[in-house]
């Protein structure tokens, strides 16, 4: 049996001090207070009526709280409108195909592949208005699971305190490239436009059809 809990738990976010290089960054994650309410009031936002996403984790009734995890077993999107991200690698997101391999002169370790990776998924969400803190789910592929934790140091950097549901698979290879050491692919929550609005506008839509 599962249980929803109203607040994220920042004591979990402890699980990932010993994966993080900026000491500064240990004392925020070692952090144990509850966050703040989500705000799911209504309000507007470039002139357009706007409900705020609400997420929250859930956990099982029975959970052991003598460990501490890096990731939520699940999260309840109960508002908001989901984004799905196609995988990115530390290749730029646009490139040829058929691939070129000039084009994937990348750096040989899995933290500079890792860093750029994060950086390109950071770029996608902000281009559909969110942010890290939005990942609700992400997969992460990478070629050598011995390289796991250089890959994690990197993923509690960009997080921070926040955590969303993963799966880690170790794959023989990445289909982008051969140089390719680790690929990340996610769901993100943004905020989404009340029924009602949403309603106006498939009306509006269906009478601007029917004008013409």
């Amino acid at each position: 049996m599962l249980v929803v809990e109203q607040n994220t738990e920042h004591a979990l976010a402890l699980a990932c001090r010993g994966l993080t290089l900026e000491s500064g960054r240990e004392a925020y994650l070692g952090l144990q207070q509850a966050a703040p309410p989500l705000d799911v009031a209504a309000r507007r936002v470039n002139h357009a009526g706007t409900m705020a996403k609400d997420v929250r984790p859930v956990h099982h009734t029975d959970r052991r709280r003598d460990v501490m995890m890096p990731y939520a077993p699940a999260l309840l999107v109960r508002r908001g409108s989901l984004v799905f991200l196609s995988g990115v690698t530390a290749a730029p997101v646009y490139h040829s195909h058929p691939h070129r391999d000039a084009e994937f002169d990348l750096p040989r370790t899995m933290r500079e592949q890792a860093v750029l990776a994060m950086e390109n998924l950071k770029k996608t969400l902000e281009a559909a208005g969110c942010a890290m803190k939005d990942v609700v789910s992400a997969t992460r592929y990478l070629t050598d699971v011995g390289e796991q934790d250089d890959l994690n140091r990197v993923w509690a950097e960009y997080l921070g305190g926040h955590l969303p549901t993963t799966t880690t698979v170790e794959v023989a290879r990445l289909a982008t490239h051969r140089n390719c050491k680790v690929e990340i692919s996610a769901i993100a929550v943004a905020d989404s436009a009340p029924a009602s609005m949403q309603r106006r506008r498939r009306s509006n839509r269906r009478g601007s059809s029917r004008r013409r």
